[in-house]
This record gives structure tokens, C-alpha cells and sequence, in this order.
């Protein structure tokens, strides 16, 4: 990763901490969102920062675990942090989120999609869609865009992720112009065989089904219904990207599958184009969501700073409750959304994008 290592004196820049996993495991989100903010912090301080300042970027890592999080939420605290841009997982952004809300500091998560990641206080707020609001902007987007009168759906009843998302997905549904024919459930012991599901969905008629599921299932799912002969219209969630990577699995089945996330590297928009561009010519490879999360929230702290008519020589207190007012002011056209705003949920509201696999590929709707 490359970070700006230009030293500024003390109150001449906006110091923004973020907090991710750069090692471990989970490595490979905490990097995107690292170099992410690099990248836009970069490019903010080159068209001149912010009202006259510029702004200081300091990752710290985590290994995704949440002591090591509120470690290094106390070690940012010590530099000065005026802003956390963070933390990247859920169960750390928690645990992190409960300190800031007690020192009233700024908080914007680009990818702690847990519902509790901002539950603390009113300090916190939220770039990504939380995991409950895809099954709503999912059942939405199906029916404004009308692409099916019946909808089946497959979800893991043993996973919060799946549940949860199929909860809000069934209660928005009540509001749109499909029926849902079909809701079958499988567990965490019982995820090999789909063949009931799959035809109790196809004996309904189903036209569309809802998988919000990952792509480990996905997978087989598709490959199943291949062999009964059963051919809807698919559609998943973010936790369906991948489902071109896995081994063995015949990637022409995907053709067609349409997922609710909020990024795709292949869209054609230039803010789009700009980015992945850069982003590859800094890193060598192609940016995830995670990625495009938090180059949004740079650019979404620098709305509200400019909104707010924020100093750096203010505390992160008094920032804080400058940038509260003004979060909820904004409105903030990005890589994972266009119109983005926020209420006193502090949650986002924004347009909910969708790609399709088009030619083993992720193609914007």
C-alpha cells in the first residue's frame, strides 16, 4: 500500500484515522479500504483540500479482531484524530463504536454493515447499505423495475446475513407489484442439496428467484437447477460476488444473474472509470466494493466538513457535532450511489445499483 507520509504542523490539516484488517484473514477488505482512502485523500489535498486545509490520513490495523480495534482506536486518539473513517468489519466497528460514542467522535463506517455497528450514538453513520436494507432495496428494485409477477425465494435461515435480509425483502414485498410464490429455507447443515427448494419454487411457477445468499450455494443452486431443467431469472446480493471464482463451477449457469451491490469495477460511468483506473495504476489490481465504499466516505466527510464550515483547529468534539448537523444536509453523488443522503438513522438512503453477468462478466443494469 502507499501512504502519504508529508508532515503537516499541528491544526493545519483534518486528521482522519481509519481502522481495518491489513493483516489476517480478512486482509484483503481492510487493504481496499486502506488504499481507498489514500487515493481520495490524495486527490482532495491536490484540488486544494478542504475549506483551506488539507487533510492527514493514519491506517492502523486490526487483524479483525475487536480488542485489537479499540487498540487501535486509542492509539489514533493519541495522534490527534479528529475523524474515524471506520472501522471496516462488523464485529470490531461494534466494538470500536461504543468508545466513540462516549468520546463523541466522528464515526462513518464505509463497510460495517452490522445493524449494531452504529447503534452506540448518534455520532456514527453509515456509507453502505446495512445488511436488513438489501432485502428492501432488493424487493424495490424487482419491482419498479418489473422483472417478475412471481418470486421464489431461497434463503439460509441459520445465517443472521440471509435471514435478516429475507425479513426486510418480504416485508417490502407487501408494497410491490409481485407475489411471492415460494419461500424455502435451508441451515447450515443442510446446504448441499436444494432439489426440494428448487422445485417447490418451479411447481409454483416462479419466474425470478431470490437467493440472499452467498456464492458458495448460489453456485450450487444454479447448478441444480440446470439439471431439472429449471431456468428463472436470478437475483442475489452482495454476498453473491464471487460466484464467477469458484472452482468447478460452470460459469455460463451464472449468465444472466442479477445482483444488488453497490459497485462494479466494469460500469461505465466515468467517476466509474476515473476511479478503477487509478486505482490499478496505484495497486495492481482491479478495486472490490469495499474499496469503492470508502473512497465514498472521504468524499462524504469532505461535503460535510465543507457544509459544516469546519476548521481544523476544532476538537473532535466540537467537529463532531458540527458534522451530526451536517450529515444530515448532504447530498453526495458516488461510486456506490447516486443521491446519497442521511437522516436521523444515520443510515444511507441512496439509489441501490445492480450488475448482471453478461459474457462471465459483472455488466451495471
Amino acid at each position: 500500500m502507499l501512504f502519504s507520509t508529508t508532515a503537516f504542523a499541528e491544526g493545519e490539516t483534518f486528521k482522519i484515522g481509519s481502522i481495518g484488517p491489513m493483516t489476517g484473514a480478512a486482509a484483503t477488505y481492510g487493504n481496499a479500504v486502506m488504499n481507498a482512502i489514500q487515493l481520495a485523500v490524495d486527490e482532495v489535498n491536490e484540488a486544494g483540500g478542504v475549506n483551506g486545509a488539507m487533510l492527514e490520513f493514519n491506517p492502523q490495523d486490526d487483524e479483525n479482531d475487536a480488542e485489537k480495534s479499540v487498540n487501535a482506536y486509542n492509539t489514533l486518539k493519541d495522534w490527534g484524530m479528529q475523524m474515524l473513517l471506520g472501522t471496516v468489519t462488523s464485529a470490531p466497528c461494534i466494538a470500536v463504536s461504543a468508545e466513540a460514542a462516549n468520546d463523541n467522535m466522528f464515526l462513518l463506517t464505509p463497510s460495517g454493515s452490522a445493524v449494531e455497528c452504529i447503534a452506540a450514538g448518534d455520532n456514527a453513520f453509515r456509507v453502505c447499505f446495512s445488511d436488513p436494507d438489501q432485502g428492501t432495496a432488493s424487493a424495490k428494485y424487482i419491482g419498479e423495475n418489473k422483472l417478475a409477477e412471481k418470486v421464489a425465494v431461497i434463503y439460509d435461515s441459520s445465517d443472521v446475513y440471509s435471514a435478516g435480509i429475507y425479513a426486510t425483502f418480504q416485508a417490502e414485498a407487501a408494497n410491490q407489484p409481485f407475489e411471492i410464490v415460494a419461500a424455502e429455507a435451508f441451515t447450515a447443515d443442510s446446504k448441499t442439496d436444494f432439489s426440494v427448494q428448487l422445485q417447490k419454487a418451479k411447481d409454483a411457477g416462479a419466474d425470478l428467484v431470490y437467493m440472499p445468499i452467498y456464492y458458495n450455494e448460489a453456485s450450487l443452486i444454479l447448478t441444480q437447477a440446470d439439471a431439472m431443467g429449471f431456468a428463472p431469472k436470478w437475483f442475489g446480493v452482495d454476498g453473491m460476488d464471487g460466484i464467477l471464482t469458484v472452482e468447478g463451477f460452470d460459469t455460463a449457469l451464472a449468465e444472466g444473474l442479477m445482483l444488488l451491490t453497490p459497485f462494479s469495477a466494469d460500469a461505465q460511468d466515468d467517476l466509474t472509470k476515473n476511479f478503477v483506473t487509478k486505482y490499478e495504476e496505484l495497486y495492481g489490481e482491479e478495486p472490490i466494493q469495499f474499496a469503492a465504499d470508502a473512497y465514498d466516505g472521504v468524499y462524504i466527510i469532505k461535503a460535510a466538513l465543507e457544509k459544516a464550515g469546519a476548521t481544523p483547529d476544532m476538537d473532535a468534539s466540537a467537529l463532531c457535532d458540527a458534522l451530526k448537523a451536517a450529515m444530515t444536509e448532504i447530498t453526495v453523488d458516488g461510486l456506490t450511489g447516486a443521491g446519497m443522503t442521511w437522516d436521523e438513522t444515520r443510515e444511507p438512503s441512496k439509489e441501490p445499483k445492480a450488475v448482471v453477468i453478461q459474457d462471465g462478466v459483472y455488466v451495471g443494469m
